[in-house]
């Protein structure tokens, strides 16, 4: 289980990232329930690393401190080969003894220049998702996703979506109890999907009719509903086909795929807080029976609804 986290930085350092490292890692959050980990700043050597806009950002500890952490996080830095020796013997190192890596944003290129892209699925920012391809064709990028889980390495998109891969992290290996907790100390989502679009076509809806927000509401508080997208249409008053067009502008997603989402994570709620059998959660979260939700949950958690309780009940 995740306890020891080291945060790789060297010269040309985004603060932005290396921010959310230190907030989704860093942070005691013992007063809410969440595990303290023991975290660590790491750089080529003790001092001052010098970041894009100029400051000085301070590692109190060098590469070394990187073979005891479960988890390596690099922040993002730019995308040239500039990256220090020392970094890709460190990030190769970890790789080889099981731990595992999380990128920022550009910090793929860092990832790629130590080969540990090759063969995996990988992301980065939509902008840059097309040279990565090109300056490591073994890496098999999947563009415009938030972030990418290949078991021992996740790498994540531009900005925020290192937060959302962060709060998988989290989930992963705490739970979906303390990945909300975090989630809401931070007022971020609780969980945006890996495979939701990086963007959204806009922000607005084109006519005058108020937004999806609502309904989305109204969504989650009935997840028991019959919820396909004629139904969601009806209720919108759109047709069908106005209505997922719409759907995916405004949240990045498919209907289908955000609904059946927000099921997973409320059936992941009811497994860890309650004692309600299978049977029951799957019917209350609107799968309707126990082998449709084992189904969904085996799909994107990789283990079955009783492993999961066995988990991380409460």
């Amino acid at each position: 289980m995740l306890s020891n986290v080291a945060v790789i930085i060297f010269d040309g350092l985004n603060p932005f990232e290396f921010g959310s490292a230190c907030e989704a890692f860093g942070l005691d959050r013992r007063d809410h329930g969440v595990p303290l980990l023991d975290f660590a700043v790491c750089a080529p050597r003790v001092g001052s690393v010098r970041t894009r806009l100029g400051f000085g950002i301070t590692a109190d500890h060098d590469l070394g401190r990187v073979a005891e952490a479960d988890l390596v996080a690099v922040p993002a830095t730019g995308r040239g080969p500039e990256v220090p020796r020392e970094v890709v013997a460190a990030l190769q190192a970890a790789y080889e003894r099981g731990a595992r890596l999380l990128s920022y944003c550009s910090a793929a290129f860092t990832l790629g220049e130590a080969g540990l892209l090759d063969g995996r699925e990988c992301t980065t920012h939509w902008m840059h998702t097309d040279e990565l391809s090109e300056r490591y064709p073994e890496a098999k990028v999947v563009p415009e996703v938030l972030y990418v889980d290949s078991g021992q390495v996740v790498t994540s998109a531009g900005t925020a979506a290192g937060l959302d891969a962060s709060l998988h992290i989290w989930r992963q290996e705490y739970g979906a109890a303390v990945a909300s907790t975090i989630a809401r100390r931070m007022v971020v989502p609780p969980q945006r999907d890996g495979g939701q679009a990086q963007f959204i076509a806009r922000a607005v809806p084109e006519c005058d009719a108020e937004t999806l927000g609502p309904l989305l509401g109204w969504i989650a508080a009935n997840l028991g509903e019959e919820l396909d997208v004629e139904t969601l249409a009806r209720r919108s008053l759109m047709s069908p086909r106005t209505f997922a067009r719409r759907f995916r502008a405004e949240t990045g997603a498919t209907p289908h795929a955000w609904v059946t989402r927000q099921r997973l994570l409320r059936a992941e709620e009811l497994l860890e807080q309650s004692d309600r059998s299978v049977e029951w959660i799957a019917r209350e979260v609107g799968f309707g029976n126990a082998a449709t939700l084992r189904h969904h949950f085996l799909k994107a958690r990789g283990i079955s609804p009783q492993a999961y309780r066995r988990s991380f009940a409460c």
